[in-house]
């Protein structure tokens, strides 16, 4: 008999999915707002006049949101889905902390981060080769380290970097944008970051897809997960 364990908690499934569709809203309602200006610029002050070190081509519609150009509307979305992703964000931290979950589950040991265990994992990555047993009950180190990165580095580069983007806070805070060093660094450093996390979502959704999206899926909505066993060659 295959063996089934609960992977996931009722509130990290609920947190997961209400993230995973405020940052889809926020990324498509930053690409109408960059859609006014597809140019990217490091320093204080950028303009068409003055060397930018990006330019984008046009934003196609039907990535964005709204799906029309309408940089007021994005504004608006992109300003409420990024509330609820820090309210939300921040539940499922305060949780998984208080839960033990990212102590016990997401910081790698010290043989997990050893070049040869991390090459290895690569390797079986490449190779399309699963966890199997045991070692399927427990994240590997490739997730562990991708985990952290997003939500301790990329999810709070997002928020501080767009803080540094609305003249309200910056009256409040100038020393953010200094921090970041001008207001056109904090904007491509947001556009850099929500780059990383557009690139985590595709990387991610791919491997679920090529891992078993059946048991994956399910165990993101029930928590139950069917443990893959080791077969014979």
């Amino acid at each position: 008999m295959p063996e089934v364990i609960q992977r996931h908690s009722a509130t990290t499934r609920v947190t997961h999915w209400i993230n995973a569709a405020a940052v889809i809203l926020l990324l498509m309602s930053g690409l109408n707002i960059l859609n006014a200006h597809p140019r990217l610029y490091w320093g204080e002050a950028g303009s068409v006049h003055t060397a930018a070190w990006l330019v984008l081509s046009p934003i196609p519609d039907w990535a964005t949101l709204p799906s029309t150009r309408d940089l007021a509307t994005a504004r608006g979305w992109h300003l409420f889905f990024i509330w609820v992703l820090v309210a939300n964000g921040l539940l499922y931290l305060v949780w998984n902390l208080a839960s033990g979950h990212v102590r016990r589950d997401l910081l790698p040991t010290r043989q997990e981060l050893s070049p040869a265990h991390i090459a290895h994992e690569i390797a079986e990555h490449a190779r399309l080769r699963w966890a199997t047993g045991e070692a399927d009950k427990r994240y590997n180190v490739l997730q562990k380290a991708t985990y952290l990165a997003v939500i301790f580095v990329i999810a709070p580069l997002l928020v501080l970097t767009g803080l540094c983007m609305s003249p309200g806070f910056n009256a409040i805070a100038p020393w953010l944008v200094d921090l970041f060093g001008g207001r056109q660094s904090a904007r491509s450093l947001h556009f850099l970051a929500a780059g990383g996390m557009a690139a985590f979502i595709a990387i991610h959704v791919a491997l679920v897809l090529l891992a078993g999206p059946w048991n994956l899926l399910r165990s993101m909505v029930t928590g139950r997960y069917t443990v893959r066993q080791e077969t014979a060659a």
